[in-house]
């Protein structure tokens, strides 16, 4: 019988049951991707992540990212609570690990204060599609329950991708966003048009001079239909406002903090920052705390 160390993590708050939820398991090794889907499964979580030690001299460990029904090739709140979790079994100090992803060796940095931990995660190479034409742009917004009125003009309807492409669509009403009832039917079957999974539907519209969007982000099409915290929305978002000029920045750098989960009660806040050259984004990384739930042993 071999002992899994498992954690259930709360992301981007301090809060238990806010923030996006994912489980951990720090011992991987060994598991075979059957198992590893069967434990995301029972976990239930939007993504689970898999610790493994080293496979090669250029990283210190592995990392898998499981849904309840398929693997995935990275994901923002999962890492956080993954690090988060190391962090503690190991009573790590201050450090930069670097991990092996399906997207490559990524470093993530693990922030020791007052005995406690925050993560920055170094996310992907940014990138951009071009703008949807008027027929795929129509279906989404018919499958998001929205009309042309409610979008912000400013604000093309693009991917964008750190390593997990997402659909940015801007709107102008956190009233709005706040009361969409998507067709995830229909957004499954445009994400085998479009190939790609997740919508991320966001708002300037804050009461809040610290947060400068609030967003919601869908992505049926791989069981989930609305994610409480998504770290691989807000950080390709941080790269679709520089390169669309929605933003100012100085200094070659921008930072901003994303509001998420309000509709859903898992409130939660990704600290976002984006490093620049010649006006384009050329690193992404997101920052956020976390809390843990509970630690159990899965015995197999």
């Amino acid at each position: 019988m071999k002992k899994l160390i498992t954690y259930q993590i709360d992301s981007f708050t301090k809060e238990k049951f806010k923030g996006n939820p994912a489980g951990v398991v720090v011992n991987a090794d060994g598991l075979n991707d059957y198992q590893m889907q069967q434990i995301a499964r029972e976990l239930n979580n939007s993504e689970t992540a898999f610790l493994f030690h080293s496979d090669s001299a250029d990283c210190d460990g592995v990392i898998r990212y499981f849904t309840p029904n398929t693997e995935v090739p990275i994901c923002g709140h999962a890492t956080i609570a993954a690090m988060y979790a190391k962090a503690i079994e190991e009573k790590l100090d201050s450090c930069i690990l670097r991990f092996k992803t399906k997207i490559g060796i990524l470093p993530f940095e693990i922030i020791k204060e007052n005995e406690d931990y925050q993560i920055l995660m170094t996310q992907g190479n940014f990138e951009l599609s071009d703008i949807f034409d008027t027929t795929i742009t129509q279906k989404m917004i018919t499958a998001l329950g929205l009309q042309k009125s409610d979008l912000d003009e400013r604000c093309p309807i693009q991917i964008a991708s750190t390593g997990h492409s997402k659909v940015m669509i801007g709107i102008k009403s956190r009233e709005k966003l706040n009361t969409l009832s998507p067709s995830y039917n229909d957004l499954a079957q445009l994400s085998k048009e479009i190939n790609c999974n997740g919508y991320f539907v966001f708002t300037f519209d804050s009461n809040d001079q610290d947060i400068l969007t609030y967003g919601r982000m869908f992505a049926p099409a791989i069981g989930i239909n609305e994610d409480p915290v998504t770290g691989n929305a807000n950080g390709p978002l941080g790269g679709y406002l520089v390169q669309n000029n929605l933003v100012n920045f100085k200094n070659n750098e921008f930072e901003f903090n994303g509001k998420q989960g309000e509709k859903i009660d898992r409130l939660g806040v990704i600290k976002v920052k984006v490093s620049i050259e010649d006006n384009q984004p050329t690193l992404i990384q997101i920052k956020g705390d976390a809390v843990i739930v509970f630690r159990a042993e899965i015995e197999i």
